[in-house]
């Protein structure tokens, strides 16, 4: 019976260590705080036992080396996390304004991200399922309303409210707004395209009108990638293939700009997503590296049509994904690769919008070998507008202190900065609709 509750204990003590080492990673940001409790209760526990009833013996060393190393661990991930967030909420105003703006970041707590607000600390915020849970169209627009209005108080423009509206299996407020399906649907099979552009416009209508009620003023649709259809075991999150228009670079670019246009009209940036194009990509970069090996060549004949083309005719954002395009840059996923961005959108291309990448609380941020903190130095510096941080809400602090850092040390580019700072004024003077 002793040799076996040694063995329980054992391990519980391995458990409550691999918990110390990764609970600090998205994976566990619905759970960190009770992840955190567990650590902790447990690990106590397993030392006070073992130093009541002490014996030297092995089993006995080793359960209080593992407990205390896994204390030890998530303690100073604590005190990390803590510092930066501190530093973060104790930085002069000014300077959470000028580099907060570059931010849209997602909650789990309502009165955080009030605090963010307040403290000027943030460029926009993220809505989605977890926000709007039992809530009616009126809670969440009057959620909305509070943070606007703390921005009115400030003298400066409102927030980007983003949210994620496909359409279709991606439909973050589908209830209480409507459920339709996804943007593909509506053109079943068309051969004339044109034909089935009344639907579109109604389809975005419908979105637009939704959104515009609530407050949400950004939409990170539509979905541009083609349709190559891939399926692979090892996309769990993405499934391109179920959200892509269509595998046609003139239907996508039509109807994309079609849609694009119509939610305008209402208030609502659309987004285009995600360059460079996930349709042939088959990982999935929520939790794993991705690589394009297509050729530059092939995918301004093919891939990028429909970008360039909603990026020339309408203020749609463009969303950056975390695929590494090879033939351009093997280390850096493109959301904070200069090459691809500053070389090929803002130089070759010429493109003076807004880019915002994708959430940098995915796996091939997070786990490159940059990390969160120089893929965000990174990406500021590369001409990258907004960095979206919508999973996990204590990623905000790690990113914030590192530019907060960068800029003391003289690490970021001042007129990547100017430059972006004029593009966020102008797209938020020229909306019209909050």
């Amino acid at each position: 019976m002793r040799f076996f509750i040694k063995i329980v204990k054992l391990f519980l003590a391995l458990a409550i260590l691999s918990v110390a080492f990764y609970y600090r990673q998205p994976l566990f940001a619905g759970g960190r705080s009770l992840a955190l409790a567990a650590i902790i209760i447990v690990g106590v526990g397993l030392i006070l036992t073992e130093i009541i009833g002490f014996k030297k013996t092995l089993s006995a060393v080793a359960i209080l080396a593992i407990a205390s190393l896994a204390l030890c661990t998530a303690t100073g991930l604590e005190i990390k996390f803590n510092l930066a967030k501190q530093n973060v909420l104790n930085t002069d105003i000014a300077k959470l304004e000028k580099l907060g703006q570059h931010f849209i970041v997602g909650y789990r707590n309502f009165d955080e991200i009030k605090t963010l607000a307040s403290k000027r600390a943030i460029g926009g915020v993220f809505v989605t399922a977890r926000n709007i849970k039992n809530k009616s169209k009126q809670e969440i627009q009057q959620e909305i309303q509070t943070l606007q209005a703390i921005r009115r108080a400030q003298g400066l423009s409102p927030l980007w409210i983003a949210t994620d509206q496909e359409g279709g299996v991606v439909s973050r407020l589908s209830p209480p707004l409507t459920k339709l399906p996804q943007l593909s649907d509506v053109l079943d099979g068309a051969k004339n395209i044109d034909q089935k552009k009344d639907k579109v416009i109604q389809y975005a209508t419908t979105q637009g009108k939704d959104l515009s009620a609530i407050g949400v003023n950004l939409n990170f649709a539509p979905v541009v990638d083609l349709n190559k259809g891939i399926i692979s075991p090892d996309d769990k999150f993405s499934k391109i293939y179920l959200r892509a228009i269509s595998a046609n670079k003139e239907i996508v670019a039509k109807v994309a700009l079609w849609y694009c246009q119509t939610l305008e009209k209402y208030g609502v940036r659309c987004t285009i997503k995600h360059f460079p194009g996930l349709g042939r990509v088959n990982t999935d970069t929520h939790i794993a590296d991705a690589q394009l090996h297509t050729s530059v060549a092939e995918l301004s004949q093919d891939d990028w049509v429909p970008f360039r083309e909603v990026m020339s005719k309408s203020s749609a954002f463009t969303m950056l994904g975390h695929a590494r395009l090879t033939a351009v840059d093997k280390e850096h996923p493109i959301s904070f690769s200069q090459q691809a961005i500053d070389g090929i959108i803002r130089k070759d291309w010429g493109h003076d919008g807004v880019l915002i990448t994708d959430d940098f609380s995915m796996q091939a941020v997070y786990g490159s070998k940059d990390g969160l903190a120089l893929a965000t130095v990174k990406a500021i510096n590369a001409g990258v507008d907004l960095i979206l941080i919508a999973f996990d809400k204590d990623l905000y602090y790690e990113a914030m202190d590192a530019l907060l850092k960068a800029e003391e040390r003289v690490k970021l580019d001042r007129q990547m900065l100017e430059n972006s700072q004029k593009r966020l004024q102008t797209q938020s003077e020229s909306i019209g609709h909050f």
